[in-house]
């Protein structure tokens, strides 16, 4: 994994989590790596991933069945999104909103880079 210098690892490992819940990589009540597989995976040390499973389980997005290891929450994948959702209208579209107005694009110049960018996904899965 490539780490960002601006921003605490362990955050960066939650944002891991994140993303592969909301791909649905890892599923609602299904078991997920442990604390040492994810240090290997990852390459950090096991204290810096128990602190992304301390945090992840603080907002509910993840628990620990004793003995027999972490489970994304029943309501892990909403939990995530409104999360993450919350962060991009929040902290993202405030900066993406002042970069449109220093370079003067506008709502359908962006619209139109978004249908483009939809339509070369929906191309890549035919």
């Amino acid at each position: 994994m490539d780490f960002d210098n601006g921003k605490p690892i362990y955050l960066q490992i939650v944002d891991f989590f994140y993303e592969n819940i909301l791909v649905r990589r890892w599923q609602e009540e299904e078991r997920i790596p442990s604390v040492r597989e994810i240090a290997v995976m990852v390459e950090v040390n096991p204290n810096t991933a128990i602190r992304a499973f301390n945090h992840l389980q603080e907002q509910k997005v993840i628990y620990n069945k004793r003995g027999i290891g972490y489970f994304v929450s029943e309501n892990g994948y909403d939990t995530v999104l409104n999360i993450k959702k919350s962060e991009f209208m929040g902290t993202t579209l405030p900066d993406v909103f002042k970069k449109m107005m220093l370079l003067d694009v506008t709502f359908e110049e962006v619209k139109n880079s978004y249908d483009q960018y939809v339509n070369s996904l929906d191309d890549e899965k035919k």
